[in-house]
């Protein structure tokens, strides 16, 4: 008898331990099933660094927490914007509009820039005037701008710290759960080192010699982009951006003799300066029209129109920018040359709907 009730006692636990480790409760949060742990991505084709180049790569945790604090709109005063509000994956993290709207319905004054491949940029300069020195700068700057997410650092800490789902993952990404400004900054510019675009009909042509990828028009395009027309002098490298800053005339009002914005000019103060902005990176570039730092060209046949009249001549005009003489063929060639430049290869583009509670 005392044997029997052993046994059934035995398979009473072990039943019960059966059913606790099948039941609701221990099973991944909806938050985790959506945004995992996973290694870091390859670079796709066309980017040839790697995160190990990197002085402090990114680590798996700190890129899963990134993730999360990128699309939870809890980050913002009003609960409502997030970083992907104005940097849309589906439009290679910039937005289909010619400035980004921010909290409470404010407009800004400037096109939402893409971030794409800029954990290997050429220079240290971020946003489109170069006033952040870094991406975890970049990542801190519209929390606590009044026009985008109109919240504080400290705020925002208090809220993300509030939230006690959160802190396993800050303890895994950084060792402890404790929730500070420079933590948020650096999970969220992990994540964004992960989010690249290669593996074009571009790349495929050039790199894998796959004369099908592209169309004649493209190949022509081509060589007008590294000849006649000379858009290499800035646009270069595997971003096609030499991230410098230069004045083509967008903005300048002759009237006035003055830009209705400053640019660079506004950080540096130095009067070779006015009316420069970044060059933009031209991967993934026919996802997010309209163009230029104030979305006033609408197309990319306008952006070429401009280049190929010369700009806007101004006192201040890079003189590389010089009226190119190109026919109504080669701007269209141009063109197929850039739209080629969409990533067959995109990565970090998975939206985040479920957040740590």
């Amino acid at each position: 008898m005392r044997r029997n009730t052993l046994v059934y006692g035995l398979l009473a636990l072990a039943a019960g331990a059966l059913a606790a480790a099948c039941s609701p409760a221990s099973s991944p949060s909806a938050w985790e099933v959506q945004n995992p742990i996973e290694p870091l991505p390859a670079p796709p084709l066309g980017i040839t660094s790697t995160f190990s180049e990197l002085k402090d790569p990114p680590t798996p945790a700190r890129v899963r927490l990134g993730r999360w604090l990128y699309f939870d709109a809890r980050l913002s005063a009003n609960h409502r914007i997030s970083c992907a509000t104005c940097h849309i994956p589906a439009d290679g993290f910039s937005m289909r509009t010619a400035v980004a709207t921010g909290i409470d319905g404010r407009k800004g004054t400037r096109k939402s820039p893409s971030f794409e491949n800029e954990a290997w940029t050429l220079a240290p300069f971020f946003f489109w005037d170069g006033r952040a020195a870094s991406l975890e700068e970049q990542a801190l700057g519209p929390i606590a701008n009044p026009v985008e997410m109109g919240n504080t650092h400290a705020h925002m800490v208090q809220t993300v710290a509030s939230i006690r789902g959160y802190a396993p993952y800050f303890q895994e990404a950084f060792g402890t759960p404790g929730v500070t400004a420079e933590r948020v900054a650096r999970a969220i510019a992990d994540y964004e080192r992960t989010v690249m675009s290669g593996n074009s009909p571009y790349d495929r042509w050039r790199l894998q010699h796959d004369e099908s990828a592209v169309s004649a028009s493209v190949k022509r395009g081509y060589a007008l982009f590294f000849g006649k027309a000379a858009c290499n002098q800035c646009h270069l490298g595997q971003n096609f951006t030499d991230s410098r800053f230069h004045n083509i005339g967008v903005g300048w009002n002759p009237a006035a003799k003055t830009f209705a914005d400053e640019g660079r000019y506004a950080v540096t103060h130095q009067e070779a300066d006015r009316g420069a902005f970044k060059t933009p990176g031209l991967r993934d570039v026919a996802l997010h029209p309209p163009y230029m730092h104030d979305g006033s060209l609408k197309s990319l046949e306008e952006v070429v129109d401009h280049y190929n009249q010369g700009g806007d001549p101004n006192p201040y005009q890079d003189p590389r920018i010089r009226p190119l003489h190109l026919t109504d063929q080669e701007v269209h060639d141009l063109v197929a040359m850039m739209e080629a430049l969409t990533g067959g290869t995109r990565t970090g583009t998975r939206v985040i709907t479920a957040f740590p509670q």
